[in-house]
C-alpha cells in the first residue's frame, strides 16, 4: 500500500474493526478463560471450598454454551454468501484487448492488476471482491495470467477484485476516455491488498451477509430463534463497525483518486462530462424506449447501442452538447470486445431483469427485438393492445358504439365510441364537484339508467349486429376508488371510472401473465451467455438473490389517470395509422412517436388531459381534423 494519506486512514480504520472483531472474541472466551481457572484451582487445592465449587458448577456449563453459542456466530459469519452484484462475466477471452489495457493501467499506477473484468448495465464502475467460496474464484489460468501472482497455483495468495464497468461506457466512450474513468477505480486494488484492510472488509461483508441470512423467512420455530439470537449478535456488531468501515472506504477512495491524478489527469476531467451525458442518455434509453417493450414482453437486444443513437440525437438537438458528437471518429472502447454485438446482448438481457423484472432468457413470452423492427413489433403492437383493452373496458361497461350518419352499422371498435363516452354532458362537472354536492344523486354506484352507465367487467356484452339493439348488461358497483381519489379528484365522473376499470384490468392481466418463482429459477439456471461470460466460471444468475426482482424498477407503478390517458393515445395513434396514413415511429430520446407524412406529430397530451379532467373534446377533435383523422371509422385492433 501507497504512502497516500487515504491509505493512512483506511488501514487506521481497518484496525479499528480488528479490534472490534477482537473484543467480540474476546468476550466469547472470557467464561472459558474464568472456568480454566478455576478448575485449574480445584486441581491444584487453592480454590476449594462451598463457594469454589458453586462457581466452578456454575461457569462450566456457561462458558461451554458461549463457546458453542460463540462458534455457531462464527460459523454463519464465515459461511454466509456475501452479496455480489450481478453482472455480465467477460473472459479474457472474450476481450484480450480490454484486459490488456486493464493491465497496463496497473501497471503505470504500480498497484496489482484486478483478477477478471464483468460488465453491468449501469452508468458506473467500481471494485467487488469475490473471493469468497459460494462465488466461485475464476480459473487459475486466467486468474494469474491478470493479477500476476505467480505460477504455484496450489499456494494460498490474495486474489485482486474484480472490475466492474459499467456497458454503457464501452459504447459511448472513446478508448482513451474509458482509460481515464476507469485510473481512479484500479487504483483502488492497491490498499485492497493490504492484509488488514482485506481483513476487516472481510469481516464487514460476513456480518452484512449473515445479518441477510436470519432474516430469511423460516417456518421452523427452533431455527427461527436461534437464527434470531445470531442475527442479533451481528447487528450489533456491524453497528459499532458501520462508521469505521464507512470511513475505510473513504480513505481508500481518496488513495485512489490520489495515485490516479498521474495517470491521464487532463482527459479525465473531459471524460467526466462524458460520464453523465451517458447517464443521462441511458436513463432516458430505459424510460422512455425499452420499459414499453419490456411491458409488452419484448426486449431490446442492443440497449448499449441504442445509448449511442439517443445521444447522438440529444447532441443534435441540445447546443450545449454539439461538441460531443465529434468524438465518434475516434476508437469507441466497445471495439476492445471480440464480439461487441454478444455482449450487448447478454447486457440487455440482464438489465430487462434488474429494472423491469423479466425472465432470465428468451422464450415464447419474452424474445428479443431489434431497433429496425421496433416500430412495427412494439410501437404498433402496444398501441392495438391498449385500444384493444380500452374497448373491452367499454364492452363490460356496457357502453353504446357510437352513433351517427358515418358510424359503423356493424358496431366495430372507433374513437367516436370513446370520445362520445368520454364527453362530459351539460352540468356533470367534475368528480370533485360531484362528490361533495350534496344535491346530486347520481354517484359511480347508482347509474343503471345510463345507457352508457357501469357494468361488471366479468360480464362481457357482445356486439350488435344489423339493427338490433346494443344489450345493455346489468350495472355493478364499480371498483373503489380509495387508493386513486387524490390521483382522479380533477376528473369527469365517467373519466375517473373508465381510469379504474382500466387499472383493474390491467392488474388482473399482470397477475395471470406473472411467472411463477420455480419457473423463473428453472429459467435462471438454464440461461447463460458463453460468448460474454468463461466456461468454467459458474452462473452469475444463480449467485444473486432473484426473489424481489426487479431490483431497481425504473418507475413506480402507474396511476389510473396515466393509464386512462396511455390508452387514449393509444387509441387516437391507431385511429391516424388507420384513417390518415400515419406511421409508428421511434424516437430515441422520448420513445414511441406518432409519424405522419414523415414527420413527428405534435403532443397529445394537453388535448387528451382536457378531455380527462373537463369533458371537453373540442381541442382533440380540431386536431383530428387538422390531421385528417377521421374518428369515426372503424379501427383494427390485436
Amino acid at each position: 500500500m501507497g504512502v497516500e494519506a487515504g491509505a493512512q486512514v483506511a488501514r487506521a480504520r481497518a484496525l479499528v474493526v480488528l479490534r472490534i472483531r477482537s473484543r467480540a472474541l474476546a468476550v466469547a472466551l472470557l467464561p472459558a478463560a474464568v472456568a480454566v481457572i478455576l478448575l485449574a484451582g480445584a486441581l491444584s487445592g487453592r480454590l476449594v471450598g462451598p463457594g469454589w465449587d458453586a462457581a466452578r458448577w456454575f461457569l462450566t456449563p456457561v462458558a461451554v454454551l458461549v463457546l458453542l453459542a460463540a462458534a455457531g456466530i462464527a460459523l454463519v459469519v464465515a459461511r454466509a454468501r456475501p452479496a455480489m452484484s450481478p453482472t455480465v462475466p467477460i473472459a479474457e477471452e472474450a476481450a484480450p484487448d480490454l484486459y490488456r489495457m486493464v493491465r497496463d493501467l496497473a501497471d503505470r499506477l504500480e498497484v496489482p492488476a484486478p483478477s477478471a473484468i464483468a460488465l453491468t448495465p449501469d452508468c458506473d464502475s467500481w471494485l467487488e471482491d469475490r473471493t469468497h467460496p459460494a462465488h466461485g474464484p475464476p480459473p487459475a489460468e486466467e486468474h494469474d495470467d491478470i493479477a500476476g501472482a505467480g505460477k504455484h497455483a496450489h499456494r494460498r495468495h490474495p486474489v485482486a477484485p474484480v472490475l466492474v464497468i459499467g456497458s454503457p461506457f464501452l459504447w459511448w466512450m472513446r478508448v482513451g476516455e474509458l482509460r481515464a474513468v476507469l485510473a481512479p477505480v484500479v487504483a483502488g486494488t492497491g490498499p485492497s491488498a493490504h492484509p488488514d484492510i482485506a481483513a476487516a472488509r472481510r469481516f464487514v461483508r460476513g456480518l452484512d451477509a449473515a445479518v441477510a441470512v436470519t432474516s430469511a423467512p423460516r417456518r421452523d420455530p427452533v431455527s427461527r430463534a436461534v437464527l434470531a439470537g445470531v442475527g442479533w449478535v451481528a447487528r450489533l456488531l456491524l453497528r459499532s463497525c458501520r462508521l469505521h468501515a464507512a470511513e475505510l472506504e473513504r480513505g481508500v477512495a481518496a488513495a485512489a483518486a490520489e495515485r490516479a491524478q498521474a495517470v491521464d489527469y487532463g482527459l479525465r476531467i473531459v471524460a467526466q462530462e462524458q460520464v453523465g451525458l451517458a447517464y443521462a442518455g441511458w436513463d432516458r434509453l430505459l424510460t422512455r424506449v425499452a420499459l414499453p417493450a419490456w411491458r409488452m414482453g419484448r426486449w431490446p437486444s442492443r440497449l448499449d447501442a441504442g445509448v449511442v443513437a439517443a445521444l447522438t440525437e440529444l447532441s443534435r438537438r441540445d447546443r450545449l452538447a454539439e461538441g460531443f458528437a465529434s468524438r465518434l471518429g475516434e476508437r469507441p472502447a466497445c471495439d476492445l470486445l471480440e464480439e461487441p454485438g454478444a455482449v450487448d446482448e447478454s447486457a440487455s438481457l440482464l438489465a430487462a431483469r434488474l429494472f423491469h423484472g423479466g425472465p432470465a432468457g428468451p422464450g415464447p413470452d419474452w424474445s428479443p427485438v431489434d431497433w429496425s423492427d421496433y416500430p412495427e413489433e412494439v410501437v404498433d403492437r402496444k398501441w392495438r393492445i391498449d385500444a384493444a383493452r380500452l374497448h373491452r373496458v367499454l364492452d363490460a361497461m356496457g357502453v353504446r358504439p357510437a352513433t351517427g350518419p358515418a358510424a359503423p352499422a356493424t358496431g366495430s371498435p372507433t374513437l367516436s365510441r370513446v370520445l362520445d363516452h368520454l364527453t362530459d354532458p351539460a352540468g356533470e362537472g367534475s368528480l370533485t364537484q360531484r362528490c361533495t354536492d350534496p344535491s346530486r344523486d347520481a354517484s359511480l354506484t347508482h347509474r343503471s339508467t345510463d345507457p352508457s352507465g357501469d357494468a361488471s367487467l366479468t360480464h362481457r356484452s357482445t356486439e350488435p349486429s344489423g339493427g338490433a339493439p346494443f344489450p345493455i348488461t346489468p350495472p355493478e358497483p364499480p371498483p373503489p376508488l380509495d387508493d386513486d381519489e387524490e390521483d382522479l379528484s380533477g376528473t369527469t365522473p365517467r373519466s375517473a371510472n373508465l381510469a379504474a376499470r382500466l387499472s383493474t384490468e390491467l392488474g388482473r392481466e399482470e397477475a395471470s401473465a406473472a411467472p411463477s418463482p420455480s419457473a423463473s429459477a428453472t429459467a435462471a439456471s438454464t440461461a447463460a451467455s458463453p460468448a460474454a461470460g468463461s466456461p468454467a466460471s459458474p452462473d452469475p444468475l444463480a449467485l444473486w438473490d432473484d426473489r424481489a426482482l426487479p431490483l431497481f424498477p425504473l418507475q413506480p407503478p402507474r396511476t389510473a389517470r396515466e393509464l386512462l390517458a396511455d390508452h387514449l393515445t393509444a387509441m387516437i395513434c391507431c385511429a391516424a395509422m388507420d384513417t390518415a396514413g400515419a406511421t409508428p415511429g421511434l424516437d430515441w430520446l422520448d420513445g414511441p412517436t406518432l409519424l405522419h407524412n414523415g414527420e413527428r406529430t405534435a403532443d397529445l397530451a394537453p388535448k387528451i388531459l382536457t378531455l380527462i379532467e373537463e369533458g371537453d373534446p373540442t381541442p382533440l377533435r380540431a386536431w383530428l381534423a387538422e390531421l385528417g383523422i377521421r374518428p369515426e371509422k372503424p379501427v383494427r385492433l390485436v
